[in-house]
């Protein structure tokens, strides 16, 4: 799985302290982990580090700029190791889309069970993260450039954003989060709307404010 810390879109210095130590206990996990090709058989490279450096490509080029040559540059495989593990441009793509999904899923969870204050507040400013810049997150990203035309990445965006429902449901509700599907998933879309507002450049306060506000909002 990749590092947690880029589900946040942003690097760790950026991020709140408790966001930081989840994104740390999650890489020593992943860093004891190495992936196998075959029974008993290692392979020469640690997977979670190639899906890592393939995300950090399609993340700054998007998936139609990025070439098979960038790709095995950047996660440091020749074609024959690439094609072996991956076997396309597309498979190491999907790969990594599904690998960075569950790691912001898991991230997300630790974070609203971890912290002492509200924790629909948590998920919804680690999903935002408004000091994040403007680089965006990875699966909206993917969502607005590839989801059109491509199901499998549209099925994976879908899936995605039910599970951070479910889980917004569970924090508004815990003993019913059924009755909170809606509002969950009323919070959800305006807290993926604010990554077009970092995008854009407005500033971490403002997006900070409209969290705020809708919140008081949409929970008791």
């Amino acid at each position: 799985m990749l590092d947690p810390a880029l589900v946040f879109g942003t690097d760790r210095s950026n991020m709140p302290s408790m966001i930081k130590d989840c994104c740390q206990s999650n890489s020593e996990t992943q860093a004891s982990a190495k992936a196998t090709c075959g029974p008993g058989r290692p392979r020469a490279f640690d997977e979670a580090e190639v899906l890592d450096a393939a995300l950090q490509v399609f993340w700054q080029q998007g998936y139609e700029a990025t070439s098979l040559d960038d790709l095995t540059s950047a996660m440091g495989l020749s074609r024959s190791s690439f094609y072996s593990a991956f076997g396309s441009k597309q498979g190491v793509f999907i790969a990594a889309l599904k690998s960075y999904s569950q790691a912001a899923v898991e991230a997300f969870k630790e974070l609203s069970e971890q912290t002492s204050d509200d924790p629909v507040a948590t998920i919804l400013t680690a999903l935002a993260n408004p000091n994040g810049g403007p680089r965006g997150c990875m699966l909206v990203n993917c969502i607005t450039e590839l989801a059109p035309h491509q199901e499998e990445v549209a099925e994976i965006g879908r899936q995605h954003l039910k599970r951070i429902e479910d889980l917004l449901a569970q924090a508004i509700s815990p003993n019913d989060p059924a009755s909170a599907s809606v509002k969950a998933r009323a919070l959800s879309a305006l807290a993926i709307g604010t990554l077009t507002l970092r995008k854009s450049g407005v500033p971490p306060e403002q997006i900070s404010g409209t969290l705020d506000a809708a919140i008081e909002l949409f929970t008791p």
